[in-house]
């Protein structure tokens, strides 16, 4: 079967990618923890994740917010709702494990990886049932997640200097006025 990715990557000989289909993961819990460690570089968001399933840092919730509690870890990220998706955490370090060795096929520098694209979607729902008591029934149907990753070979950048800052020239010609 021929994986379809949602993006091509600029540089293919400098670029590796990975998917999973259908991860009985949350879909939820996937996307914010993706959005965390998109634009990391790879060594960095492996011990994010490690980090994140230790419960010593938190994935920060910008969409899925309801019902979530507040916690001091998501200071960090300039928000105060948190979580810490283990589930999540392992299936993306698996996808970032699976990019690493596509990277070594490639013979291209892991400590330059960074990556620059990573997209989670909602996989077909599941269909079951649960028993309940008294002879009933209820449907029950999970909703896993499909994620690609895409990971790109960054030169390191010398850094310009920033233009010296300008004085400030007084009130604004928008301020009050009397």
């Amino acid at each position: 079967m021929v994986k379809v990715y949602s993006r091509k990557p600029q540089n293919a000989e400098k670029a590796v990618r990975s998917s999973g289909a259908n991860i009985r993961v949350h879909f939820k819990n996937t996307y914010e923890t993706a959005n965390a460690i998109r634009g990391m570089k790879l060594k960095q968001a492996r011990g994010y994740l490690k980090d994140v399933m230790a419960h010593k840092q938190a994935v920060p919730f910008f969409r899925f917010t309801g019902g979530l509690s507040r916690h001091a870890q998501a200071k960090r990220w300039g928000t105060n709702v948190c979580r810490w998706p283990v589930n999540s955490c392992k299936a993306l370090l698996t996808l970032i494990d699976n990019a690493l060795a596509n990277a070594k096929a490639k013979s291209l520098d892991e400590s330059k990886l960074t990556i620059n694209h990573i997209q989670v979607n909602q996989a077909p729902k599941g269909r079951r049932r649960t028993y309940r008591a008294h002879g009933r029934i209820n449907a029950s149907c999970p909703t896993p997640a499909t994620s690609s990753s895409s990971l790109r070979l960054v030169r390191p950048t010398s850094r310009r200097p920033l233009p010296p800052l300008r004085p400030r020239r007084g009130p604004s010609a928008f301020s009050a006025v009397s």
